[in-house]
């Protein structure tokens, strides 16, 4: 039983992080929506999450530079189930925003969420001890 709490705990911890920074990107690009008013492409903006997921993963490593997570096989596993559960969460809070008639950045998107969330959990699955 301790050993099931543990594994819990440790993608908890994983998928807590990833959400944490998406909303602290999420807030940052809400400051910036007035300036960028003109819409972007979208593989240029998949290709931006991409780069800034891996910036987030960079910097997460100098705040906590050990995974939680131990096993390699439980590392592989949260590679994809952590931006899934990630993108899922930033996806109903873009549902929230809409509803109540807020901005909606493309980080409120699944998709756009997704990216940014697998590569930082790439960049942590890589460089994490």
């Amino acid at each position: 039983m301790e050993f099931v709490f543990e594994i819990v705990l440790q993608f908890l911890g994983e998928i807590l992080l990833q959400v944490f920074l998406e909303l602290i990107a999420e807030l940052g690009l809400h400051s910036l929506t007035d300036t960028l008013k003109k819409p972007k492409h979208p593989i240029l903006s998949t290709i931006g999450f991409a780069i800034w997921g891996a910036l987030a993963g960079g910097i997460s490593l100098l705040i906590l530079p050990k995974s939680p997570i131990t096993n390699i096989a439980f590392r592989k596993i949260n590679l994809f189930l952590t931006p899934l559960i990630a993108g899922g969460i930033m996806m109903l809070i873009g549902r929230e925003r809409s509803r109540r008639g807020s901005t909606v950045v493309r980080l409120d998107r699944f998709g756009y969420a997704f990216v940014f969330a697998f590569a930082m959990a790439g960049v942590r699955f890589a460089w994490a001890e």
